[in-house]
């Protein structure tokens, strides 16, 4: 019987995990200073060495750039610097263009490739958004909102074309919060979802495109 090894992360690991999701969420933006250690060090319930390794593992991926005497920066949202460049300086048209795109593609694959457990985090995900868009907390219901459709993302079997959606996802928080003042358009919306992931699920591939296609008409 052939032994699987189990690679565990160090504690260190798993703060720059959650960092890292912090930066993606847009928690914390392109150029902003990372908070101190000492409110690192409170906010992770760590100690100072870990917080230091965990950000030297940042640094090494192009999410953090260290600056003597200043502090800490958040460089990139991705780990790809260039390309979170180039899309920093696209426009709210281009970026949700090309997101689209994308997106048609991926619910098109999903649908066929779709597995329980992504469709468990697509549930998830949107029980969240209704409960977020219920309540009016707009952060939580974007985050939600953007969840669901990386958890689509994420069942399409393609994983260039889930890399490619996640970099331009992780851009799309900041314009959600520019563009939508509360939650009513997440509640007229909810229903379209709900049809989405169902259609996925049903693996009904036609169905699934043209409610995509409403969802976007909407946006």
């Amino acid at each position: 019987m052939k032994t699987e090894h189990i690679v565990r992360r160090s504690l260190a690991e798993e703060v720059a995990a959650a960092i890292e999701e912090k930066i993606k969420l847009g928690n914390f933006p392109i150029d902003s200073k990372l908070p101190t250690e000492p409110e690192l060090m409170k906010q992770f319930a760590v100690g100072r060495s870990t917080i230091r390794e965990a950000v030297k593992y940042l640094s090494q991926s192009g999410y953090l750039h260290v600056q003597q005497g200043l502090g800490t920066f958040i460089k990139s949202v991705t780990g790809n610097h260039a390309l979170d460049a180039k899309i920093e300086k696209g426009n709210f048209n281009d970026i949700f263009e090309v997101r689209h795109v994308l997106e048609l593609k991926i619910i098109e694959k999903a649908a066929v490739n779709r597995t329980e457990k992504g469709l468990k985090d697509m549930s998830l995900a949107l029980k969240n958004r209704t409960k977020y868009a219920t309540e009016g907390n707009l952060i939580a219901c974007v985050e939600a909102d953007i969840a669901f459709h990386s958890a689509i993302a994420e069942s399409c079997g393609n994983n260039i074309l889930t890399a490619l959606y996640n970099t331009l996802s992780a851009h799309v928080n900041k314009f959600f919060m520019e563009i939508y003042k509360d939650t009513s358009p997440f509640l007229a919306s909810q229903k379209q979802h709900e049809d989405l992931m169902q259609a996925i699920k049903d693996k009904n591939i036609q169905q699934a495109l043209a409610v995509a296609n409403q969802i976007i008409q909407q946006k």
